[in-house]
């Protein structure tokens, strides 16, 4: 399943978050001063990358512009790109407060 890469408070003691990279076991990222640049960037990283390494090009298709949708849920947000992470096609969904969630394809439908 996806999230090769997750937010963490940084070590350091600081208000500051940082990206782990659970595959190499180590930080892709520190000294990031918002939680939501973090979680973006690690979303960033999950587009880019499965747990084995680079994901292949066929496997990620961007959503240009970016399309508003419904979830299962009955909540919106809006898709800007689909990934195929172990056979299942995920689309990455940003709620209105910048939140990032990834949604299987069968649970979104276009508004």
């Amino acid at each position: 399943m996806l999230g090769r890469f997750t937010v963490r408070p940084s070590d350091d003691g600081s208000n500051r978050f940082g990206v782990w990279d659970g595959a190499v076991n180590g930080w892709r990222a520190t000294g990031i001063d918002d939680e939501v640049k973090a979680r973006e960037l690690a979303s960033d990283l999950d587009v880019q990358y499965d747990a084995h390494g680079p994901r292949a090009a066929d496997a990620v298709r961007h959503v240009d512009p970016a399309q508003k949708v419904q979830r299962a849920t009955w909540s919106t947000g809006e898709l800007d790109v689909w990934i195929r992470d172990n056979g299942e096609w995920l689309g990455r969904v940003r709620d209105k407060d910048g939140g990032i969630t990834w949604v299987p394809g069968t649970d979104l439908r276009p508004l």
